[in-house]
């Protein structure tokens, strides 16, 4: 929540009069508790949480890299259940649906399907952070639970996709593959040739603003 990209959404927010919504997953950023006890479930169940007790009438939901897998779950959530807010739009940056089945499994090297095995966990180094990305086996076993690529996804609300082209973690080509199962709905994919996975800079921040405001124009125009 203190990320480049959460910080400009809401000073746009701030300066457009509208509210906003910022949050961290447990074991990420400010909240508390262990980032290897968590799951798509767990997080999945943490965002319904904060929108529940904010309990705004509409939302456009922002989501990055995995954020993205959990907006997707939380459009699938609010219309089996019939309750919450009703989405008026969803921006997915890099977003990395069913990554753990996706683009983790299959890359797995034999030491890391052992540490798997003996320890429930894998370690990588990370580009962003001195902490290394672990990887569970509850992440994984969950992970195939939450899969959403596996038929029609009807988010019922327009969807701007953001990806680079030079993303090392998402390749672009997920992103392609996720409009496939988007067939009902008004979707825009926006690729970045130069862009890397965290889209970050000023030209990615605005390419990012001008999404969420087209749909907030939208959202508030007339009906003809």
């Amino acid at each position: 929540m203190s990320g480049t990209k959460a910080l400009e959404m809401d000073a746009l927010a701030a300066e457009k009069g509208l509210a906003s919504i910022r949050f961290d997953y447990s074991g990420h950023g400010a909240s508390g508790g262990e980032f290897r006890r968590g799951t798509i479930s767990r997080w999945l169940e943490e965002t319904r949480a904060v929108i529940d007790h904010v309990a705004p009438p509409s939302l456009v939901v922002v989501g990055s890299s995995m954020g993205g897998w959990i907006a997707l779950r939380l459009a699938q959530e609010l219309a089996r259940s019939g309750t919450g807010p009703r989405l008026a739009g969803m921006v997915l940056i890099a977003p990395a649906p069913d990554f753990t089945l996706d683009l983790i499994e299959p890359n797995l090297s034999d030491a890391e399907r052992a540490s798997l095995a003996e320890r429930g966990y894998f370690e990588e180094p990370s580009e962003y952070s001195p902490e290394p990305n672990i990887f569970t086996r509850a992440l994984i076993k969950d992970g195939r639970l939450n899969r959403v690529l596996t038929g029609i996804i009807e988010t019922g609300c327009p969807v701007h996709i953001l990806q680079g082209m030079a993303d090392p973690d998402v390749p672009y080509r997920h992103a392609l593959k996720l409009m496939e199962f988007l067939p009902a709905d008004d979707v825009v994919l926006t690729l970045v040739r130069d862009g890397d996975h965290r889209l970050s800079r000023p030209e990615d921040i605005a390419r990012m603003k001008a999404a969420i405001l087209a749909m907030i124009d939208a959202e508030h125009a007339p009906d003809l």
